[in-house]
């Protein structure tokens, strides 16, 4: 026989196979695919070619060096390279850091304009941290150069992770190193490189920039105060500075662990804010103009009267924070209509009480924050107070006691858009305001702003009413009452420490101001309807009735 009908049999197959419409459909679907894919990696490995031939490398600047640089090690270089594309993330070599063992010459990567030096793995006592600065903590975007570029940014000489999520600053090492192999947890937020371990600190010294040497100075003005009776008490560290300078001041006191610099002439003192020091009865600031011998267009105080700053060292007596040692049946809401600022009043009570806040909801964004109760059970009784937005008389009688926040309605409102379409600290966009959005969420909401406050002071059975504005204006005093409602003893070192860390990681920059006003004349006229109910329904519990600001103008 011929050969032909033997090789058209599998023609035909391949021709039958073809014309059932839904196979040849998924067929054709899926050679385009593939197709598509080819000339996707064609294009991404030429890219790489042009990019990094000019440097002399064909390999992806993220990559680690290290191996051959042809064959199989030269492909998967350019693999990784274009997953890199695709999944968006950062090509800047400069940027990126790894452990020196996985270096060549043990050289680190650094940021363009800023020098850093791995200086090993060293021992963290919760009690006796070994840098002393500012601290923060992301349980899932945590990176290397986000702790050293954050510490950078404030001036401090060192940066620490541990526990692969939290980042130290400090201007000195108070501890010992240990073996390199005991800081081994990977980072969150960046699975190649290590940040430290349990109580294990991965160190690096920062070598600052002009800019940041400059920024080293930026500290806090907080006024003009009396010298206090026992100042060698109130102020433990001092010093005769030959040619004062605010800068000279805040150096020395930042250097010794301080967070106050109080400039009295020639002479620095240094401390912390304390009931012998607090900072609450500021002076007229004339009667603090003495020009610095070594600046003489700043204020150095005299022996009376002190210029005080506040440094970039963290206040360390308010940061430990716990559950409750037994569990309690008496359940407190910390009750508020969203973007009365729910979430900073947590954030002020746990540092001036000790102890976590719950939450009636779960935010894995606050739990990565540091707020480790919001992963707990809002029933499960090892939490000071609960967050809840909720509102109806089923859901209020559940709770023992109430902490009520207020906020002026204009302001929650905006501030509420703003994390809804934008994240807890983060902006709505001008297309949000100006669509149909911004009206429609005002209509939705502001009835719910005065339904809120009305539901919990006719369903509370304990209630105390904080308002937003007057925490704000008057925290010492607010959030004292709010801890000895909580039933809990007031530390007033604790408090004064609040009060210099107050804004927590919770704050907008407030720089994305809008242009223009959101609020229509008929939103106003609704809005302000709501505050007199509101204002009303306050009075007739004996109560003071909401702050003037709110009052229709």
């Amino acid at each position: 026989k011929s050969p032909q009908p033997i090789m058209a049999r599998p023609l035909l197959k391949i021709h039958r196979y073809f014309r059932r419409k839904p196979i040849r459909f998924f067929s054709f679907i899926l050679l385009y695919l593939t197709a598509g894919s080819l000339v996707f990696l064609h294009s991404g490995f030429s890219s790489d070619t042009s990019t990094t031939g000019a440097s002399g490398s064909g390999r992806d600047p993220l990559i680690s060096e290290g191996g051959g640089g042809t064959g199989a090690g030269s492909s998967t270089s350019d693999a990784l390279g274009l997953l890199g594309r695709v999944f968006k993330e950062t090509r800047r070599a400069p940027r990126r850091f790894r452990p020196p063992w996985m270096k060549e010459n043990g050289a680190q990567d650094a940021p363009e304009g800023r020098n850093t030096k791995h200086i090993g793995c060293y021992i963290d006592d919760t009690q006796k941290r070994a840098l002393r600065g500012v601290s923060f903590l992301d349980y899932k975007k945590m990176t290397v150069f986000r702790c050293q570029d954050n510490c950078a940014e404030r001036g401090y000489l060192y940066a620490g992770l541990e526990f692969g999520a939290e980042c130290y600053c400090g201007h000195k090492i108070q501890a010992p190193n240990v073996s390199e192999s005991e800081c081994n947890m990977e980072c969150k937020g960046e699975k190649s490189n290590l940040c430290g371990g349990p109580n294990r600190l991965s160190i690096y010294r920062l070598e600052l920039s002009q800019e940041s040497a400059r920024r080293y100075g930026s500290a806090i003005f907080k006024g003009c105060f009396k010298r206090p009776d026992n100042v060698t008490l109130a102020l433990p560290a001092s010093a005769v500075i030959k040619n004062m300078s605010v800068d000279k001041c805040v150096d020395m006191c930042t250097e010794k662990e301080f967070s106050l610099a109080a400039l009295a002439g020639e002479k620095c003192h240094c401390g912390f804010p304390t009931p012998l020091f607090t900072l609450h009865e500021r002076e007229d600031e004339e009667l603090c103009l003495q020009h610095c011998a070594g600046e003489d267009f700043e204020s150095c105080g005299n022996n009376d009267f002190f210029v005080v700053y506040q440094t970039q060292v963290q206040d360390n007596r308010c940061m430990d924070r716990r559950f409750l040692p037994t569990r309690s049946k008496h359940l407190v809401a910390l009750a508020s209509f969203p973007g009365a600022g729910n979430t900073w009043a947590r954030h002020l009570i746990e540092l001036a009480t000790g102890y976590y806040t719950g939450s009636y909801y779960f935010d894995g964004s606050l739990y990565n924050k540091g707020f480790k109760g919001e992963r707990d059970h809002w029933r499960s009784g090892r939490t000071i107070c609960i967050k809840t937005h909720e509102s109806g008389k089923k859901e209020i009688e559940v709770f023992d006691a109430s902490i009520l926040m207020i906020r002026n309605p204009y302001k929650a409102l905006m501030a509420e858009f703003n994390r809804k379409y934008g994240g807890h600290i983060g902006f709505a966009s001008q297309a949000h305001w100006r669509g149909k959005e911004w009206p429609e969420f005002v209509k939705n909401y502001a009835p719910w702003w005065a339904s809120h406050t009305l539901d919990w002071l006719k369903y509370g059975k304990t209630v105390q009413v904080v308002h937003f504005e007057d925490l704000k204006r008057d925290l010492f005093s607010e959030l004292k009452g709010m801890v000895i409602f909580l039933g809990l003893e007031v530390s007033v070192d604790r408090l004064l420490c609040v009060e210099g860390q107050k804004d927590g990681n919770f704050k907008r920059s407030g720089l994305r101001k809008l242009e223009y006003d959101p609020y229509t004349p008929e939103m106003r006229a609704t809005i302000d309807g709501l505050i007199k109910t509101v204002d009303t329904a306050l009075r007739k519990r004996n109560l003071s009735g909401v702050p003037k600001e709110y009052r229709p103008r």
